[in-house]
């Protein structure tokens, strides 16, 4: 099972760059998006489907234009989970879930703490998320929580290591993250390549992509049962309709 997660900050954008192309290229079984900036109604769903994706589900922000996650599957799922029940959360459009016979895929869209609101509402959604979570496993224990993040967890996961008071790699954050894999849950890229300088995030200031000087906030988070059958995990660089690339991971049942 190919399982690709994707911040396309904007989907119509992102199909105007050449995304559904691309998907049909790559050829995951699920993608996972996070950033939609749109409500299902705003996407025509049957180009999405001529790409080979005929099972679409959407869980937009209340206010349009922003935030928003969406999965698509070639296969149709048993059960779509839409948010988390937590309020505080769901009405900016932040998970969604599909479960099939032996795993179950959520698209998650942690916030960025851009200033200190929404650095308090990012720590209470890391809160609220991992309680959530941690119930979660103990119903449905073959997890995949894909997404962005909006978190590098160590030195090698950020071209520069000493920024060190910047929201995505704050001690805190970090810590978080480190807890969130010791609960239970594996990066499955970091699980199989211990290599520095791949990064998902690159600002669109100062040439940083074309330099390489980015950041590993997105994660394909594999619960700890399923790590045998984790056989290869990727990240897509080369794919550039958004800032951030898409990350790819493989199980194998």
């Amino acid at each position: 099972m190919k399982i690709i997660s994707y911040n396309v900050n904007g989907i119509r954008a992102a199909i105007k760059k050449g995304m559904l192309d691309w998907l049909q290229s790559a050829n995951p079984d699920v993608i996972c998006i996070q950033e939609t900036k749109a409500q299902q109604d705003q996407v025509d769903a049957e180009i999405i489907k001529s790409a080979g994706y005929p099972y679409q589900y959407w869980f937009s922000a209340q206010k349009k234009g922003y935030s928003g996650v969406a999965i698509f599957c070639k296969q149709e799922p048993n059960h779509i989970e839409y948010g988390t029940g937590i309020e505080t959360m769901d009405f900016e459009g932040r998970n969604i879930r599909v479960d099939f016979d032996k795993v179950s895929v959520m698209s998650m869209y942690l916030p960025s703490g851009t200033n200190d609101l929404r650095l308090d509402f990012k720590f209470n959604y890391m809160d609220e998320i991992q309680e959530y979570l941690n119930n979660l496993k103990k119903e449905i224990p073959n997890l995949v929580i894909c997404g962005d993040y909006n978190i590098c967890h160590e030195a090698i996961d950020i071209h520069n290591p000493k920024m060190k008071g910047v929201s995505g790699f704050l001690p805190e954050e970090r810590q978080w993250i480190g807890n969130f894999i010791d609960n239970g849950f594996i990066d499955s890229f970091r699980h199989l390549n211990k290599e520095p300088h791949h990064y998902s995030w690159w600002s669109y200031r100062a040439n940083s992509r074309a330099n390489n000087k980015g950041w590993r906030i997105d994660y394909n988070m594999v619960s700890a049962p399923l790590k045998e059958n984790i056989s290869r995990a990727f990240i897509l660089p080369d794919a550039k309709h958004s800032d951030h690339c898409p990350i790819g991971v493989e199980l194998q049942f």
